[in-house]
Parts: C-alpha cells; structure tokens; sequence
C-alpha cells in the first residue's frame, strides 16, 4: 500500500509548519505529502521553497484564488495522487505520533475511516507550536483543567487509545455516524468511484464532510471510526463560519436524486454528451 497524505491550506504556513514537523515524528511515514492549496500565495511559495523536508517526499499544488474552492483543490489532488491510499487532513491539524499508523492499520477496501480532533485554545495552541509533539502528547492528559480553561473544545477526542483488538472491536461498537474533512481516509479508488468531491459546493462545510457521507453509503461503502486511534491536535484560531442554510438545502436537493457519483466532480459528467 502506498500511502498520500493530502492536507488542504489556504496561506497560513505557520500552522503548517507545526503540521508538517509533527509528520517527523510519525511510527509510519507517507509515501508522498500533496499541499492541497486553495489558491496561490507568495508566501506558501516561499515557506515551502525553502522548508527542509527530511526525507518527505512534498507535492505543492496551486490554483487561483476565486474564493472557496476547496474542493476542486481537492480534487486536483486525487487526481495526482500516485498513492493508493489517501489521507485527507487540514492544515491547521497536528497528528499524533501514530496517526498515520493506524489510519493504514485499519484500511480496508470498502471502509472509509472517520477520526475527530481536540480543538485547542489559544494558549495550548501556542505551545504545540513551538513543541515536540511527542512531548505534547505525553503531558496532554494530565493537564485537563488548564485545557478547559484556555477554551478546548472536544477534549475528549485528545484520548489516545492503542490499537489491539479488544480496542477496536469497543471503538467499533460505538460507531461513528459523520466524517470530518481534516481526519478521514480510504482507498483512492472509494473517491474515484463516487467522483470525488462535488464542486457545486463554494462555501465551507458539508461539502466536504455531510455530503461525502451519504454518496459512500450509497455506493456500498462503510463509515468506520478511528476515534481515539488517529488522534489530531487542532491549532486554534478565530472561526470565519457561515450560514449553512444554502449549503444544506443543496444537499437535500442532491440527496432526492439518489446521485451518488456526483456531476461535477473529478469528472464533469454533466458536461458530457
């Protein structure tokens, strides 16, 4: 199995730069790490030229800047991915030092595999920042109180749970019902089946999680959770959302035609003919 990391970014190279550092630290490396970047920056250009990889093999892909188009980014990604198995993270999200290990641990051809992520405060945020995240992670626990107090969200989800059998057969009992763009993975041939991610979305959200979930199903696929396995440390920062309202009533709409294999995806299907 060859695995591609892809992590989607939009100009903020210091968040970045605590991502890729934690990738030094993975039990298992990515075989290639695409930068999935929602435009075209100056300063991602720079940060990356001159970035010192260690040994990871980094893809840069560019798009003009037209607003959000996340999704076409992503798409161009697959595309160019020369792994069989995709990792799909953002990149304001630190991994755990065995992230990557059990997200390949646990693939399997007809399983798309959903993680979570703690959402720092600014303090912790901060910290992780200037951090080895093998030491972060080993004293996170023990420091609850302070994480609630600087405004950590979802911190249940910093649980790290060592893979065995007894573990994932608990984790898999609980289930999972969603999946989260910055933490799931699967075979590259599950997102060329339902065509990738659907370009009629231009704002964040649901397109990029809501609406990949229901096209899986449809297509025969599973949502199998990785919570507390593939752990992710999200770097705070002030949130910019918007009114899901167009969003959400696009999906309903999508969802009444049954079209799994969306029109406008990796292939334009309803251009053809």
């Amino acid at each position: 199995m060859k695995i591609s990391l892809i992590i989607s970014v939009y100009k903020n190279t210091l968040f970045l730069n605590a991502v890729l550092e934690s990738l030094r630290y993975q039990t298992v490396k990515p075989d290639e790490v695409i930068i999935s970047e929602d435009g075209d920056s100056p300063e991602m250009q720079e940060f990356l030229g001159k970035y010192r990889s260690g040994g990871l093999n980094l893809v840069h892909l560019t798009q003009e800047d037209k607003g959000w188009q996340k999704n076409h980014a992503l798409n161009r990604a697959i595309v160019a991915a020369s792994g069989n198995y995709l990792i799909f993270i953002d990149g304001d999200c630190v991994l755990h030092t065995r992230f990557i290990q059990n997200h390949t641990r646990l693939a399997s051809p007809k399983h798309i595999l959903a993680g979570k992520r703690i959402k720092l405060g600014p303090l912790f945020s901060n910290e992780l920042q200037k951090t080895p995240v093998t030491v972060f992670q080993r004293q996170l626990l023990t420091r609850i109180p302070q994480l609630r107090k600087d405004g950590a969200q979802f911190v249940e989800e910093a649980l790290y749970v060592p893979l065995n059998p007894i573990s994932n057969a608990l984790i898999r009992m609980l289930g999972i019902s969603s999946i989260k763009g910055c933490n799931f993975s699967c075979f590259k041939a599950a997102m060329l089946a339902i065509n990738g991610f659907d370009e009629d979305y231009v704002r964040p959200a649901v397109g990029e999680d809501i609406d990949l979930v229901w096209r899986f199903k449809g297509m025969g696929y599973r949502i199998v959770s990785v919570k507390h396995f593939a752990v992710q440390y999200h770097l705070y920062h002030a949130e910019s959302w918007n009114s899901q309202e167009e969003n959400m009533n696009m999906l309903r709409q999508k969802q009444s035609s049954r079209q799994y294999r969306c029109l406008n995806g990796i292939e334009k299907l309803s251009l053809v003919g």
